[in-house]
């Protein structure tokens, strides 16, 4: 799926290439003394990031970043040269680079009241055309990260979408203050590599913030993917609609209900995910749940995953096992057929033909219940370029 959206939007961005600028965002550079910092340009990153997201533009991921940087050998925590700069947006494929530095200004001897001034300066080179936009600077006590990065952020949105970008007080709305301690907190668990390090550091920076919705986000998905569900579904689900991660965080809270029997629960959380981000695997996985609860609807959903994606044997044995279940026997072995057709080896798939080539004749076969294939990959920023890309971002 990621492969085909990928030879999609080449093609796209060929068509339509005044839509097609795709974003990178940095880690901002520690340009202070002070050492063990680097967590303050990691969450400045990650605002601006999340920002040119809500407003739909191509972004790079930040798992992407991380992957590129490996690729050429780059430490994340470099001041990048112009050349590097280049490197990265070509190995990204990117056309506006935005990066930074900051600095920590010490407070004066015996001051107790703040940890020091914090300065922040933003840049946006433009790959095409090998030239850099204006900066942009921030300047005030380190306690004020969360609004100083905030404010720099809205900056660069205003300067590379200004028809698209919302007002500075909407934009302050959607991201409320969160407190030093708990940012630090945070983003310390973002750049931690062990599991069990990551899930205490997330924990904390909730403590310390209740609200704190990307916290409770990779809380989530730390517990789903130990297949800790019920966990996972309960972290998940205190996700804000508005955090760039929320159709993503229901996809997953869709998939922990499954996993612990809430079909239904399951049902809501992917119809709220496919009402905005159409893909295969949430068509499928909505389908999924309802044939869980027998309701003939998902026949509808399996049939869109696959128009979507042919290729996948998964949406055919779905299609094929639900029209097996209501006795369209017929129906239910092309299916069979499709996913045999493209994985031979398919054992379940060689039992299910049989029985719809058997269905027809004689007393119906017993219902054999729970084969029904899950999707657990989601490829929201896939879709969201191809998106990007067409005028008016419709799809």
């Amino acid at each position: 799926m990621k492969f085909f959206l990928a030879l999609v939007i080449a093609s796209w961005a060929a068509v339509f290439p005044v839509w097609a600028d795709n974003v990178v965002v940095l880690p901002f550079y520690n340009a202070s003394q002070t050492p063990n910092l680097d967590w303050v340009g990691e969450s400045v990153s990650e605002t601006v990031w999340e920002a040119i997201a809500t407003q739909g533009l191509m972004v790079v991921t930040r798992e992407d970043r991380q992957e590129a940087f490996r690729r050429l050998g780059l430490r994340l925590d470099a001041n990048p040269t112009r050349a590097t700069l280049l490197k990265i947006g070509q190995a990204l494929d990117a056309d506006q680079v935005v990066y930074g530095e900051f600095e920590v200004i010490p407070p004066p001897a015996g001051t107790t009241t703040t940890r020091g001034n914090l300065r922040l300066t933003a840049h946006v080179l433009d790959l095409k055309r090998i030239k850099r936009g204006p900066d942009f600077g921030e300047l005030g006590a380190i306690e004020d990260l969360a609004a100083q990065q905030s404010h720099l952020a809205w900056q660069t949105i205003q300067f590379l979408a200004p028809k698209m970008s919302i007002s500075e007080a909407d934009f302050r709305k959607r991201w409320p203050p969160v407190r030093l301690d708990a940012i630090e907190s945070f983003m310390r668990g973002m750049l931690a590599t062990n599991p069990e390090q990551r899930n205490k550091l997330f924990t904390q920076a909730l403590r310390l913030e209740p609200n704190y919705s990307d916290a409770s986000f990779q809380l989530g998905l730390l517990a789903s993917s130990k297949k800790d569900y019920r966990v996972g579904g309960e972290w998940l689900a205190k996700v804000s609609p508005s955090d760039v991660h929320y159709s993503q965080a229901s996809f997953f809270l869709g998939i922990c209900r499954f996993n612990t029997g809430d079909y239904a629960g399951a049902q809501t959380a992917f119809e709220r995910v496919a009402a905005t981000v159409p893909l295969n695997e949430v068509f499928n996985n909505l389908g999924v749940a309802q044939s869980r609860r027998g309701l003939p609807d998902a026949i509808v959903n399996f049939r869109k995953a696959v128009e979507g994606d042919s290729t996948d044997p998964a949406y055919h044995f779905n299609l094929g096992y639900a029209l097996w279940k209501q006795g369209r026997y017929a129906e239910g072995a092309d299916s069979f057929r499709a996913v045999l057709d493209r994985n031979p080896q398919d054992q379940e798939a060689t039992v299910m033909l049989g029985r719809c080539l058997k269905g027809g004749v004689g007393k119906p076969p017993p219902l054999k219940e729970g084969l029904e294939r899950l999707k657990t990959n989601y490829e929201e920023s896939a879709y969201r370029q191809l998106r990007a890309l067409l005028p008016g971002g419709q799809l």
